[in-house]
């Protein structure tokens, strides 16, 4: 405060800080964002964006006469998934923690609902719901964000509260029929690549938590014996069965239940070093990889783009993973660890066994490539799964 020539003070304010200084401010929500995660995940879904035209341009009987149909959904799926994300972060992962009852009992509801004449089968998986509009979810995909948060606010609450450093044998039983639910269900439909991916989360989040090895070897054998109690119930549709011959005998059936993978094959196979060039691929134009849009969306990418574009997919995708390891390493709480470490582990097997299949290292089993594939309750499910991530790290302590 200073005083005026004719003695009274002047009183100066500090301006009120303007909406960009507030966004840029050290402690801002904008600031503390990931943004190589972030747009790491945008450019993978700009990247399918193209790949999906490229796929379906030609295909009438899919695209209704319109070669800007799948590419147009796709782009909406994606905005949708972003909007999904940002509402997570909003809300924050501690937030739904406390929703978690809610939010599980809804996604065992909707995958009981497969179960009813609700249901509805689609590339010969029983694990839709139609909605309407054209419209359809997929409720699995949902169920392993609930996994994953429920598991998590149960192995942590005590080691969070300072009770315990690590998760006791009663919470880790607890835990896992939590997660036996849904994958029972699901397993039912049968949607045998979601259960899958759902026994590497399970895996995966109890890796995290400090929980006992002896649990982790117990899962391994209970995993082994599931597997093979399956295959002799006969509880596989004929066609899954098909899919693992396919896989163990490359060359049983070109024509029949070998012909889309040995088409994958050829398609990445002959897009060498560069590519044929964008839209230009024989196998693509000619249609002669079934689902090209969805599970085998990658091979466009090794057709047209050769090794370098589909590495460029690849490297995307690891850079994923490397920070969402990063957040899972930095965070103070047992909670944040796990659940990033259950995305981590969801992320990194569906990938995997997406890009597998396509080489022909892993049996087709229906798994889109995230952020890369056409789909929507995958698009919305991984954004949901960016939301939270992002979520940890923004509301970690600040370093003074």
């Amino acid at each position: 405060m200073t005083a005026s020539p004719s003695g009274y003070p002047i009183r100066r304010y500090a301006p009120e800080p303007g909406t960009w200084s507030k966004l840029t401010a050290r402690d801002s929500i904008v600031r503390r964002l990931d943004w190589i995660l972030l747009l790491s995940a945008v450019a993978l879904s700009a990247i399918g964006a193209v790949l999906i035209y490229s796929a379906t341009r030609n295909r009438t009987e899919l695209n209704q006469g319109d070669p800007y149909f799948f590419l147009m959904r796709h782009v909406l799926n994606t905005g949708i998934g972003i909007g999904l994300a940002v509402a997570t972060v909003w809300l924050g992962h501690r937030t739904l923690r406390g929703a978690v009852p809610i939010l599980y009992a809804l996604s065992v509801v909707l995958v009981l609902a497969v179960l009813t004449p609700l249901g509805t089968t689609i590339n010969g998986a029983h694990a839709w719901i139609v909605i309407g509009g054209g419209f359809s979810i997929q409720p699995s995909e949902f169920t392993k964000i609930t996994i994953i948060l429920g598991m998590a606010m149960l192995l942590s609450a005590r080691v969070d509260a300072g009770d315990r450093p690590d998760p006791d044998h009663r919470t880790v039983l607890q835990a896992l029929g939590l997660a036996a639910v849904p994958i029972a269900i699901v397993l039912l439909m049968p949607d045998l690549g979601s259960v899958m991916v759902m026994a590497v989360i399970v895996l995966a989040v109890l890796l995290s938590s400090g929980a006992s090895n002896r649990w982790i070897a117990g899962l391994i054998g209970a995993a082994v014996t599931g597997a093979v109690l399956v295959w002799q119930l006969g509880v596989l549709d004929q066609y899954q069965i098909d899919r693992f011959a396919a896989f163990a005998n490359p060359a049983l059936d070109p024509a029949g239940v070998g012909y889309n993978t040995n088409q994958a094959r050829i398609a990445i196979g002959s897009g060498g070093l560069t590519g044929k060039g964008l839209f230009e691929g024989t196998q693509t134009t000619g249609q002669f990889v079934p689902e090209q849009q969805t599970d085998f969306v990658f091979t466009v990418a090794g057709e047209e783009l050769g090794f370098l574009g589909a590495g460029l997919i690849i490297v995307l995708i690891g850079v994923v993973m490397w920070r969402a390891c990063r957040i899972a390493r930095e965070t103070t709480e047992l909670y944040g660890t796990v659940v990033a470490a259950g995305i981590i582990a969801w992320f990194a097997f569906q990938s995997f066994e997406n890009i597998g299949m396509t080489l022909g290292i892993m049996p087709v089993a229906g798994l889109p490539l995230p952020f890369v594939s056409y789909g929507g309750s995958s698009m919305f499910a991984v954004w949901i799964a960016v939301g939270l991530l992002q979520s940890i790290k923004v509301q970690r302590p600040i370093a003074a």
